[in-house]
């Protein structure tokens, strides 16, 4: 082999290396992209089956199914207001397969609600993405809001006074929105109801329906099939405009006068991930619920409930928690709610 022959060979290989060289780190991060999902992913759900922030994992599941080729499946974790199943994330490693259907409870009013948390709701999470934003709906059991006249909020204000005590408030848990929607409304009309915490909306709505408990100011998706079934009587939303899925609803400062003024309690949930979780695999969980939830189908079928879709980003979401803490913190403050 002549001296020429011997150098263009040793360019061509060269060129070679160089080339793959080139190419190794775009066939290295499409690799990386395209190796998560490669087994089941759970979504956890901090509350007991049937309510809202159950009926919107169970809607996202499929569509993220759909979307990555892996199953995501919903593993109810009820307890303690959200904090045994957000713990449970909180404490699971960050690599995309566990995540939180999260809470205002969990991640706007535990923090100033509970003394000691056995997580950190910003430092152990990811925020992906929020779900959905829903009023708030004070109900009754119908037959009792007839039995005892009850047809407006100030018909309740004034049996409620009446008879002190001799009402109840069921709720999905301490420090719940649902928990502190009703002591944020016995705080300012000096009404008292006995508290009793369920370990989820579902379980409470079974009390509600059999006459068990007297009043909730539940999620509006998750009471909104008894609504209209006639099973429980809508008194009020707890936002501060109108539901479209119940326009003929007042909210609670309009059925409440001068009293209520300023009265607003909604929730919402989001999806998180353990802190750690790759920033690629939070972006693609992203965007895949922002388009679901753009889709009209989604849509009408979240909006029919009275959710309202998100879909923002994960900064966005993360500023959101963030404001929604402070003003939790102050209505902790102001209705004096206590962990029961």
């Amino acid at each position: 082999m002549t001296w020429l022959a011997r150098e263009r060979r040793r360019t061509i290989a060269t060129l070679g290396m160089l080339a793959l060289g080139c190419a190794a780190p775009g066939l290295h991060g499409a690799h990386a992209q395209a190796a998560w999902p490669t087994k089941p992913v759970r979504i956890v759900v901090p509350f007991a089956p049937g309510g809202t922030t159950d009926i919107l994992a169970r809607a996202m599941a499929p569509e993220l199914t759909r979307a990555f080729g892996q199953q995501f499946f919903v593993d109810n974790r009820a307890g303690a207001g959200g904090n045994v199943g957000a713990e449970i994330v909180a404490k699971s490693p960050g690599d995309g397969y566990t995540l939180l259907m999260g809470t205002v409870g969990t991640h706007g009013i535990n923090r100033a609600l509970y003394a000691k948390l056995p997580y950190d709701p910003i430092k152990d999470f990811v925020p992906i993405t929020l779900v959905a934003a829903v009023p708030n709906v004070m109900v009754m059991n119908a037959d009792k809001a007839k039995a005892q006249g009850i047809t407006s909020v100030q018909d309740f204000i004034r049996v409620a006074k009446a008879s002190p005590g001799k009402m109840n408030m069921a709720s999905s848990g301490n420090g719940t929105s649902i928990h502190l929607a009703g002591e944020l409304f016995k705080s300012i009309t000096g009404t008292f109801m006995l508290h009793l915490p369920y370990r989820g909306s579902g379980p409470a709505l079974l009390d509600m329906v059999a006459g068990n408990a007297d009043v909730m100011f539940d999620n509006l998706p998750s009471s909104m099939a008894q609504i209209k079934a006639g099973k429980l009587t809508a008194l009020a939303v707890t936002s501060s405009q109108r539901s479209s899925a119940l326009p003929d609803v007042p909210t609670v400062e309009q059925a409440g006068g001068p009293t209520l003024k300023g009265y607003e309690a909604s929730s919402w949930f989001g999806l998180l991930a353990p802190a750690g979780t790759p920033q690629d695999v939070v972006n693609r969980i992203q965007q895949e619920v922002a388009k679901s939830l753009a889709t009209p189908a989604m849509k009408e079928r979240l909006l029919a409930q009275g959710a309202i879709p998100g879909g923002n980003t994960p900064a966005e979401f993360a500023k959101h928690i963030d404001n929604e803490h402070k003003k939790w913190a102050q209505v902790v403050k102001t209705s004096g709610a206590k962990v029961d």
